[in-house]
């Protein structure tokens, strides 16, 4: 099949017709190569090209890159959190930020007006004794440079979050981030909405952003990755004995099963 109007035909038509294209390609005038030859895709107009650290080894999380954003787990938040059961969210966000401590992982705990919202919850607050959490009127965390300048003077690239709410506190620094080259990584089990529909959509917008969703056990066991590393390793089964409520329950039962085997040996 010709093309007698010399005109540029759709990639569907070009891709049937490869030896049609190229005697078509030689009719061109040369005042329209350059339209022809070097156009960038219209799909990819408009669009800002992603760092690839999405898949093979390097898209695991590694302690020594990671840093953590524990933001506004509060009495105000949780008073309408109602994606989740609260308990499950304080549990979790503790367990994450124990973990965090067991590798050696910086962690900023803040909170957003806390004189009206409340201080940041007591267990959270215990993980980090000595830390003051920062106090924020920005809603978006991302805004505030007491937080950003702590970020970017580590030179972590790998940064996790975890927030109340899903949809606002965790959505706007995330996305805020992901603009400026870091490879953001949300707690969504760590982190919750006014409602089941607003945290889902919330994840659903993050990642469609660029964002990887993970839970915190995840977390955890990306860090630690080998069981020979057996200075975390001790630290890592503590939390999951407090925490990780049946792998917590399961861990107990063997210990008791090995002591029981060693009594048994005597």
């Amino acid at each position: 099949m010709s093309n007698p109007t010399n005109k540029v035909l759709p990639v569907s038509w070009r891709a049937r017709h490869p030896a049609q294209v190229h005697r078509d390609h030689e009719k061109i005038p040369p005042h329209h190569l350059d339209r022809v030859t070097k156009s960038k895709p219209t799909h990819l107009k408009g669009t800002t090209i992603m760092s690839d650290n999405k898949t093979g080894l390097k898209a695991l999380l590694r302690p020594e890159d990671s840093i953590v954003v524990l933001i506004d787990h509060q009495p105000f938040q949780f008073a309408n959190l109602n994606s989740h059961e609260p308990t499950m969210i304080v549990n979790n966000v503790i367990g994450l930020a124990k973990g965090a401590k067991a590798f050696e992982v910086p962690t900023i705990l803040t909170t957003v007006l806390e004189e009206r919202g409340g201080y940041i919850i007591k267990g959270l607050q215990d993980v980090f004794p000595d830390q003051k959490p920062i106090n924020r009127t920005w809603v978006n965390t991302w805004e505030d440079t007491n937080v950003t300048d702590v970020v970017k003077k580590s030179g972590r690239k790998q940064l996790i979050l975890a927030a109340l709410w899903t949809e606002v506190c965790l959505a706007m620094p995330a996305i805020h981030a992901l603009g400026e080259g870091y490879d953001v990584f949300v707690v969504t089990d760590a982190s919750g909405g006014a409602s089941k529909e607003s945290h889902d959509m919330a994840v659903r917008r993050l990642v469609q952003a660029g964002a990887v969703p993970i839970t915190w056990l995840a977390v955890l066991s990306e860090w630690q990755r080998d069981w020979a590393r057996e200075k975390t390793a001790g630290l890592l089964a503590g939390v999951l004995a407090e925490h990780g409520g049946g792998t917590g329950v399961a861990f107990a039962w063997e210990l008791q099963l090995l002591a029981s085997g060693q009594k048994a040996s005597k």
